[in-house]
């Protein structure tokens, strides 16, 4: 069993930064990837970025790419996503997720625990 807890959201203004955190708790011995995911109102989730458990194998939305920086501490059980230059269009509920085994790193469906989300809100 896993527990995921992310942290870091609030209201920035457009071009401002955040960085979410999302720490693992539990058996994470069969960990693959570790992703975050957003989902606004009135859309469906999407993927946004996605980090390997083992090494440092990254995986970007192009809508976010040049813009957010996933990146994972030396515990390995904790990750996070500077997020720059931010856009109103980015404004969302921001979940992580964690695979249990092998799956697609874009793929909403392929990770078994999810967090709670954190609600970032960017203002124009």
């Amino acid at each position: 069993q896993v527990q995921l807890v992310e942290s870091g959201g609030g209201v920035v203004q457009a071009g401002g930064s955040l960085r979410l955190s999302c720490a693992a708790s539990g058996s994470t011995a069969t960990s693959f990837n570790m992703g975050w995911f957003r989902q606004a109102p009135g859309k469906e989730r999407e993927f946004v970025s996605a980090i390997n458990w083992w090494i440092d194998e990254t995986y970007y939305a192009d809508s976010v790419k040049g813009r957010f920086t996933i990146s994972r501490d030396n515990a390995k059980n904790t990750v996070h996503l500077q997020m720059n230059s931010l856009r109103t269009e980015d404004t969302a509920v921001y979940y992580c997720a964690l695979q249990s085994g092998i799956g697609d790193s874009r793929s909403a469906g392929s990770y078994r625990y999810w967090g709670q989300g954190t609600q970032v809100t960017v203002s124009s």
